[in-house]
């Protein structure tokens, strides 16, 4: 029934953040994605963090490239700016706008195929650069929209639908992230929601380049024993003229546990994830730190989640291109066009 739009009715008892604004006021249209994605938990917790910070909707932009994940920003914070780019432009569109208006708030959301594959260069830039922006991977390990081929971030040694090995070394965004000098990178689980909605809020308080990686299992074309990121359903077929998917409803599936502890989380086919949650006292502040303790879990065949690397001084890309304070539409034609001297001084300071 995703063609059927919200109602607009709400309980007058609904809880409001500082801003008198309710939970619903963050929401986006009816979701169209499977049920039971991982994807619309990322989207809840996306809403539930920019409620409980109490955003002003029409202060965030939002935007995306192409795939299950770049479809979710419908279904959130429907108030707000949006733009749909092509596939793995979404840094650079980001970018520009970015540089054109600093007042808004800038959430880019992406997957592993429209960021790790078509959009690496594109990922990298904006790392680099320090651009102030939440950027969110949504990571299924398939390129859903096609059929499910593994994308660049399928672990090695995992098998495709079709019982295909795995075999390339996956790109770890997370390590990728920290190397290429963005100052707030985390990893996640789209069922923990206790753990994502607090790193959603603590990378939008962030001034520069924060980075989520969210294990965001896909029920439709990673249910397969051997996958590494995702659940298991039952398709069945019927002889008949065509060819019909029915892709039956799955519940959540939801973790909770303790910082430090590591957790097996049991897939609807009946496979077992471990999640390793990060120590309180570990040292986010080192990047050499942060590298060792993905390797360290990598080699244990856990996948580390929480806040891995925080940059607290880290400089922003307005700060480095000492660019205008007011927004580009916001300025006249006086400071827009200072006239021939302020060219010729231009001039005179590239000679």
């Amino acid at each position: 029934m995703s063609y059927l739009a919200k109602p607009k009715f709400q309980h007058p008892s609904l809880e409001v953040n500082a801003l008198g604004f309710t939970h619903r006021d963050y929401e986006g249209s009816m979701s169209t994605l499977c049920a039971g994605c991982g994807h619309d938990s990322i989207s809840a917790a996306v809403v539930r963090a920019c409620f409980e910070l109490s955003l002003p909707p029409h202060r965030i932009a939002k935007l995306s490239g192409i795939g299950c994940s770049s479809k979710t920003p419908t279904y959130m914070l429907g108030q707000s700016h949006g733009f749909n780019s092509v596939h793995g432009r979404m840094p650079s569109v980001l970018t520009g706008a970015n540089l054109a208006n600093r007042d808004l708030i800038y959430l880019g959301v992406s997957g592993d195929g429209d960021t790790a594959s078509i959009g690496l260069g594109q990922f990298a830039h904006a790392m680099r650069r320090g651009v102030n922006m939440v950027y969110i991977v949504e990571n299924n390990g398939v390129y859903g929209l096609t059929k499910g081929q593994f994308s660049a971030t399928a672990d090695r040694g995992s098998k495709s639908k079709k019982g295909v090995d795995a075999t390339d070394e996956p790109i770890d965004l997370v390590a990728l992230a920290i190397q290429l000098g963005a100052s707030f990178v985390a990893r996640s689980f789209s069922g923990d929601k206790a753990q994502l909605v607090p790193l959603i809020k603590g990378a939008f308080e962030h001034q520069g380049a924060a980075f989520i990686d969210v294990i965001s299992p896909c029920v439709t074309f990673n249910n397969h024993a051997g996958s590494t990121k995702s659940f298991d359903y039952v398709r069945e077929h019927n002889i008949a003229v065509n060819a019909l998917d029915v892709i039956t409803g799955r519940n959540t599936i939801e973790v909770d546990y303790a910082e430090g502890d590591r957790q097996d989380v049991v897939m609807h086919d009946g496979s077992t994830i471990r999640l390793h949650k990060l120590e309180a006292d570990l040292d986010i502040s080192d990047r050499s730190t942060a590298f060792a303790t993905l390797e360290r879990h990598r080699a244990a065949r856990e996948i580390a989640t929480g806040l891995i690397y925080l940059n607290e001084n880290a400089r922003e890309l307005h700060e480095g291109l000492d660019t205008s304070l007011r927004p580009l539409n916001e300025l006249g034609a006086e400071a827009l066009c200072p006239g021939s001297k302020a060219l010729q001084a231009i001039n005179a300071s590239l000679r």
